[in-house]
């Protein structure tokens, strides 16, 4: 008895939930926060925008100085408190805010949106109130770097869009300059154009009139503020290899070819990793509202997940949103340029920066008619054209519209208002519907494709924006599943020429291995979409594979035998392909075809199989995979049986500030590397740079959900929750994750009480 009494005590103290009650300015009335044992929030609120004040407050609770970091690069404000080194990234992110009337903008998202974005941000100013009074639980970041986080305001969340994904202008430039150096034929090695396209020469262009330097200041608008020269975090969006991974998978899968006879939708995101993720989760409960998923952390809503009747995922569907315009001035008339054979003055304004430890610093904005402009010259000036500084274009945010729909006609409504990223919207509900609808704005080129510079004199020009009805929809397809991954997945008898969506997608192989395994399996489960989200077979390297020559070198002759492509962290013939595709047979592909000074640097992965069947590059395969095979030994030992991909083909976390800090603060932040399978062109998308083959890219986030049972919905996410170093859920999930474990994503609220951690209650002051 003694020892049941014992059992019982300990179990239930092991099991004690803790739990604070914090007063609040502006909420109207008591809420809860229940932090489950994996860190995920889920917010209780009995008045509906409540729940997006509370969001705000718990996102601020979690991953304030992300956040603040987040605002404060998209509204040029890094100098006022990181210093002068900053002021020409503030002044590029300055160009690509939002200026337009904010009464159309927030009637573009829904009705109550800017209530929504209101909400939001007192709930973040409300937990900066809170740490006046609680300095204890200010993140140690503002310590480390001695400053103090800003007060929101709604329109903040808005009008910055440099943070959403971006579209081609750079690939218009980079167009360009191959067609200068090398022609028509290298630029279409350099990049498949899908459909099959050739690229529109405007009236005028000359391809050697551009240079390089062009865009970058809208490079600069991109880039994430960097602490750290040297650091992962700084460097992930710099290298062409690491782009070409980002993207994202997702599926639905019909009740007729699924083993619970109801639908399964799968999504996973893959963005440059950071610290702490791009993404958050969350769980949003009020009248009229539960929803549970993941989110932009410094955004309301939720962008992935499912409320009680449906489910939605989002991959990048390639709209081309962009344009690069170039205009011929006169030196002496700086400030004029022509447009239909009439002077038109540079819009021109000045703004102040502060700047830490320094003066003030006035810059100068300036602007055509067609957007801001990002580089002067002697005679030219260039501006880039964006959709997304149009109304209803604030990445993300509009998701809080079709988070609430409840059936397939809402959502689609919603959707149209949808503007950026363009994106592959999937549906599945509780009925058993599946469906798929492209969503973004999508610019009307009546007289050019969007693939080269244009001049901005008046030929030219956008003739306004297709309505979205013409973009391709499926609802309950006969096949009984769909699936999208960034790949040109346009009908075969879609008319490019009238609706030129775009012509630059992702490579084909995720998409195609994903069509691969759901036309195998007849019952598909729940499993199965796991399984699928952690696949590392690279159809790409088993068709390279299969087109080697019967002569190959005794050591890859072995290890290639019988090979399927499989990229798994353990794979010799995986470590053997990956140093030689990447590291030899493409650069000596490249300097074959175009010299070893060429601006070239990455091959279409279409023009690489092509290549190599040609008689003229087949000796280069042997060439290279000899050269490989000593650069492996060098690296992983002369036995080939051992080597393996992931002692190449690792993981390694790393804090923005790392570098910065003390020891002690460096112990809390640091975290431990992991082996990965994959590459950017594996379902399991693990992008990484030739240079070192560390993984920067990838689904940090994956979800998978069944509806008919909410609560069987599973997760991934690295590396944890908490953007604290101090937090246990800095870190909890990054083992699980690295080692393609899933996670339970509790939806009831039986299952939540059953799996608490620790509550907050907020009670209005």
């Amino acid at each position: 008895m003694f020892r049941i009494f014992i059992s019982l005590f300990l179990l239930y103290f092991s099991h004690t939930i803790f739990a604070e009650t914090i007063r609040v300015e502006g909420l109207k009335k008591p809420a809860e926060i229940i932090v489950d044992t994996l860190g995920i929030p889920h917010i209780y609120a009995q008045e509906h925008y409540d729940a997006f004040f509370v969001q705000g407050f718990n996102a601020a609770r979690d991953r304030l100085w992300q956040i603040d970091v987040w605002r404060r690069r998209g509204l040029g404000e890094l100098s006022a408190v990181f210093g002068k080194q900053y002021i020409q990234q503030d002044r590029a992110n300055r160009l690509f805010l939002y200026r337009g009337d904010m009464y159309r903008e927030w009637l573009s998202y829904g009705s109550d949106a800017k209530r929504i974005a209101t909400a939001f941000a007192n709930g973040v100013n409300a937990y900066i109130n809170y740490l006046d009074a609680n300095p204890e639980k200010l993140p140690i970041e503002f310590s480390v770097l001695d400053y103090r986080p800003a007060k929101w305001n709604a329109e903040d969340i808005v009008r910055i869009r440099s943070h959403g994904l971006w579209r081609n202008v750079s690939n218009e430039l980079n167009r360009a300059l191959i067609l200068c150096e090398h022609g028509k034929v290298a630029a279409n090695l350099w990049k498949k154009l899908e459909p099959s396209w050739d690229a529109i020469i405007p009236s005028g262009f000359n391809a050697c009139d551009f240079n390089p330097d062009i865009l970058d200041v809208y490079e600069l608008s991109k880039q994430p503020v960097r602490f750290d020269e040297n650091s992962q975090y700084s460097s992930q969006l710099s290298n062409t290899w690491i782009q070409e991974s980002l993207g994202s998978n997702n599926w639905v899968v019909a009740p007729s070819r699924s083993a619970s006879n109801s639908a399964i939708l799968a999504n996973d995101p893959h963005r440059a990793h950071a610290v702490p993720s791009l993404r958050y989760i969350a769980h949003l409960n009020a009248p009229g509202l539960n929803v549970i998923g993941a989110g932009e952390p410094g955004l309301p809503g939720i962008s992935i997940g499912h409320n009680e009747s449906i489910a939605f995922g989002l991959t990048i569907f390639a709209i081309d949103q962009e344009d690069l315009y170039y205009y011929e001035i006169n030196p002496l008339k700086p400030d004029v340029y022509q447009y239909q054979q009439h002077d038109e003055e540079i819009l021109s304004f000045n703004e102040i920066i502060k700047v830490r430890d320094a003066d003030p610093v006035t810059v100068t904005l300036e602007f055509t008619r067609h957007g801001p402009i990002v580089k002067r010259e002697k005679n030219r000036i260039y501006a880039v054209r964006a959709a997304w500084l149009e109304p209803g274009m604030a990445p993300y945010f509009g998701s809080v519209e079709y988070m609430r729909a409840k059936n397939w006609r809402e959502f689609v409504s919603a959707l149209n208002l949808w503007g950026a990223p363009a994106e592959n919207q999937v549906y599945a509900d509780i009925n058993g519907n599946i469906g798929y609808k492209p969503a973004g704005l999508f610019p009307r080129r009546n007289n050019f494709d969007g693939l080269l510079p244009v001049s901005g004199h008046g030929a030219y020009e956008w003739e306004g924006f297709f309505d979205m009805d013409v973009l391709p929809v499926q609802y309950n397809p006969a096949k009984g599943f769909i699936h999208t991954a960034n790949a040109m997945n346009l009908p075969s008898d879609y008319p490019i020429d009238l609706y030129r969506v775009g012509f630059e997608w992702s490579a084909p192989w995720r998409h195609r291995r994903i069509e691969e395994i759901l036309n195998q399996q007849k019952n598909h489960t729940f499993s199965d979409s796991i399984a699928l989200q952690r696949d590392y077979q690279s159809v790409l390297a088993r068709q390279i594979v299969n087109f080697l020559p019967k002569k190959i070198p005794n050591e890859a002759k072995i290890l290639f035998e019988n090979w399927n492509g499989n990229m798994d962290l353990e794979s010799s013939a995986g470590a053997l392909y990956a140093v030689w595709y990447y590291r030899h047979l493409v650069p000596t592909l490249i300097e074959s075809l175009f010299g070893s000074t060429s601006i070239i640097k990455t091959l279409d992965t279409y023009s690489v199989l092509d290549l190599i069947q040609k008689n003229k590059y087949r000796s280069l395969i042997n060439e290279t995979l000899k050269k490989a095979i000593v650069e492996c030994r060098q690296l992983m030992g002369r036995k080939i049986n051992q080597w393996q991909w992931g002692d190449l083909h690792q993981i390694q976390f790393i804090h923005p500030l790392f570098n910065q800090t003390s020891n002690s603060i460096q112990e809390m932040m640091k975290f431990k590397s992991y082996p990965r399978g994959g590459t950017g062109n594996t379902t399991n998308n693990t992008g990484f740079s030739p240079d070192d083959f560390l993984v920067r890219s990838g689904a940090s986030w994956r979800f998978v959900v069944d509806t008919k049972d909410w609560d069987t919905a599973r997760m991934t996410s690295a590396p944890g929750q908490s953007g604290d170093p101090r937090s246990k859920y800095y870190d909890n999930l990054l083992e699980g994750w690295a080692n393609e474990k899933s996670f339970p994503l509790y939806f009831s609220r039986e299952s939540i009480d059953e799996n608490t951690d620790f509550i907050i209650h907020l009670i209005p002051k």
